[in-house]
């Protein structure tokens, strides 16, 4: 038993079969940032109430900057495939999606390594 329309079996229209991973990639993402969100919580807070010197040793325990730069990557990447699930959802020309899509995750990836820069060289200093 087919469901597709008789104009969607001539386009070849379907399933795309990529959903299902994408929708778990976001769960996934979301789930590590919970605990990872612990430690950019304590960074921000030492940002604000402890000295530079205080913040940048903490930020030169191991797991503290693993974890800083872990948040980052996933939390970028948790982004991206939120606004492209918005992209798609709303916009309706496909040429301009495909574009639109393209700039976010080009933007997101200059993005991740603007804050990896960042958190190394607050690493070198220490």
């Amino acid at each position: 038993m087919d469901y597709r329309s008789p104009l969607a079996k001539v386009r070849g229209l379907g399933s795309a079969k990529s959903g299902t991973s994408h929708w778990w990639m976001q769960r996934v993402s979301a789930a590590a940032l919970i605990p990872l969100s612990y430690w950019l919580i304590t960074f921000l807070n030492l940002s604000i109430h402890a000295s530079y010197q205080e913040t940048v040793l903490w930020m030169n325990i191991p797991s503290n900057a693993v974890c800083i730069i872990a948040w980052v990557l996933v939390a970028f990447y948790h982004a991206a495939l939120g606004l492209q699930v918005v992209i798609e959802d709303y916009v309706a020309s496909e040429g301009l999606k495909i574009i639109v899509v393209w700039a976010i995750n080009i933007s997101f990836f200059m993005l991740v390594l603007a804050a990896l820069v960042s958190v190394f060289r607050i690493l070198m200093i220490g």
